[in-house]
């Protein structure tokens, strides 16, 4: 069991940013490495952390439970795909435990779902309730091809031991031009029917991969054009602490997300940070500035250094991110991939 001592909750400093954002959720990435390729997050032929240079889950635990005692309430672990690390859930029935004494509010994870019916029973054991599964179609050989190594019938049958399970599921699509546009509203019966949330993402430029994603941008406001055209689409005052803007198909009862950084800068309310599994605190997805705390984890330093080295990277954080996919041929926003910040 990885458990490491806590000062007490209350007695901590909430981490306010320079825009007097309170920050309240973590995202962990536990690993850059994945079952899958998808083709707009990852190189086909990856090259990975050597394991020296990744945070150990004690690390991991640490540093997370110092983001805890300084006020934030949503953990989501990330990865890479979090359920292929050695001992997850050691770790997840670890920070569970500041479910149980309520100085955290939700213990959630996105994942490709791959291993979802290998874990779904722990995961709720350990007191996960719901989780973000990243499907972008439901055509099996589509989906091989944008995955280059995934199952759809692998991932549908972790879904169900998820749902099972008791978890509820978000279903995180990528809109991608001219390869899975003609499915949006496919998912959406589908998600419906099964009783879950579906969210669009826009194309992120973040890492090289083969392809240019001017190619498959697709601009959600158009998307939401063509779905008012046949659906009633009225907005939520939803919040779940990411990015997402949410609305209700009335027809169906859909509770539907947009995540739109490209087409509609969602900074103004960013309450969150990034933990790679290096230990890289990114202030912001969409820039390169970071803090490096496993320097001060493995240098032995007690819990006060860790909380000035906090207080310094928020005292960094930028107003937004510089996300902009507009010229044919140009290079990522930023070199280093989805995978190696957190998904």
């Amino acid at each position: 069991m990885l458990l490491t001592p806590d000062r007490p909750v209350a007695a901590a400093r909430p981490l306010i940013d320079p825009f007097a954002r309170v920050v309240s959720y973590l995202r962990v990435s536990v690993t850059d490495r994945c079952d899958f390729r998808c083709v707009y997050c990852m190189s086909e032929h990856m090259t990975f952390l050597p394991k020296a240079e990744v945070l150990s889950l004690e690390e991991i635990d640490r540093v997370a439970s110092a983001f805890v005692r300084r006020g934030v309430r949503k953990l989501r672990l990330t990865g890479g795909e979090p359920l292929v690390r050695r001992g997850i859930m050691d770790l997840v029935r670890s920070l569970g435990r500041h479910l149980a004494t309520g100085a955290l509010d939700e213990l959630t994870l996105t994942t490709n779902g791959s291993q979802l019916g290998r874990y779904a029973d722990e995961l709720a054991a350990a007191g996960v309730r719901r989780i973000n599964v990243s499907l972008d179609t439901l055509d099996p050989d589509k989906f091989a091809r944008i995955t280059r190594w995934g199952r759809l019938a692998q991932v549908q049958a972790g879904i169900a031991a998820a749902k099972a399970a008791g978890l509820r599921i978000k279903i995180n699509t990528v809109a991608l031009k001219g390869v899975n546009e003609d499915e949006i509203e496919t998912l959406m019966a589908w998600c419906a029917d099964e009783g879950h949330d579906l969210t669009l993402i826009e194309t992120m430029p973040l890492g090289e991969v083969e392809e240019d994603r001017t190619d498959r941008y697709l601009p959600l406001s158009l998307v939401r054009q063509r779905l008012e055209s046949r659906w009633t689409l009225d907005d939520l005052p939803d919040r779940t602490g990411g990015p997402a803007r949410y609305v209700r198909i009335r027809e169906t009862g859909l509770r539907m997300g947009f995540i739109t950084p490209l087409t509609h800068n969602f900074c103004e309310s960013c309450n969150r940070v990034r933990l790679t599994a290096t230990g890289q605190l990114y202030m912001c997805l969409g820039q390169g500035d970071s803090a490096d705390l496993r320097a001060i984890v493995r240098a032995h330093a007690g819990d006060d250094a860790l909380d000035a080295a906090l207080d310094e990277a928020i005292s960094r954080k930028p107003k937004g991110h510089d996300f902009v996919i507009e010229r044919r041929g140009a290079a990522p926003a930023l070199a280093r991939h989805m995978s190696v910040t957190g998904g």
